[in-house]
């Protein structure tokens, strides 16, 4: 059995755990160290004293009717400003947990706009072009009417909804590209009825029966 002392001297002497994430730290390195010693980490007595430690160093927090408060507070600030909001201004690039983020908070937001401009579940074709791990990459939905896209970065600041009209056109340069910045693509009513007029859309022919990707 491979045993260490070091989490028992932590847990006789923890004055230097101050801080809750030291102290969880410490703590998940115990629970560690008595896996690798076959021990149960539920009755290990470093273990539970620095647990209790921990505990300690909570209770000179709020009381919890402070911090419930404070939790039901965040949670508004979040519904006004979506994370879609945040990654735009930080980006994604090299940061996979966000790149993906961005992906699955994206595809939510096109399939409300897609709902905004009344197009029928499976009527539209989804779908998530990840790239390069050094971009965001690009979420696009399409019908045979309209086209469009969504990613963030530097090159797209502000314009992070790119729309425009999709098959021919008599335009011989294509299709004109639009643009709408991310907080109006929180609000899908209002961005949904600037596309229709945009692209002079009276109704927005779907794809038959697409699976959304």
């Amino acid at each position: 059995m491979f045993d260490v002392a070091f989490r028992h001297q932590q847990a006789l002497d923890p004055s230097a755990l101050t801080t809750i994430p030291t102290t969880i730290h410490a703590i998940e390195k115990a629970i560690e160290d008595c896996r690798h010693a076959g021990l149960d980490a539920n009755s290990d007595p470093a273990v539970v004293l620095l647990a209790r430690h921990l505990a300690a160093i909570c209770a000179t927090r709020p009381a919890d009717t402070v911090l419930r408060g404070t939790c039901a507070d965040r949670i508004a600030a979040l519904r006004r400003f979506p994370p879609l909001l945040a990654l735009a201004v930080r980006g994604v690039a090299y940061d996979a947990v966000a790149k993906e983020r961005f992906h699955i908070d994206g595809r939510k937001a096109l399939r409300r706009l897609a709902a905004a401009l009344d197009l029928p579940d499976r009527g539209y074709d989804l779908h998530s072009l990840p790239g390069e791990v050094s971009v965001a990459g690009e979420i696009v939905l399409r019908t045979p009417t309209i086209h469009l896209e969504l990613t963030i970065g530097r090159l797209r600041e502000g314009r992070e909804l790119l729309y425009r009209r999709a098959g021919t056109t008599r335009d011989p340069a294509g299709p004109r590209n639009h643009y709408a910045a991310m907080r109006e693509v929180v609000h899908p009513d209002r961005l949904a009825a600037r596309i229709r007029r945009d692209l002079d859309l009276a109704a927005v022919p779907a794809l038959p029966a697409l699976l959304s990707a």
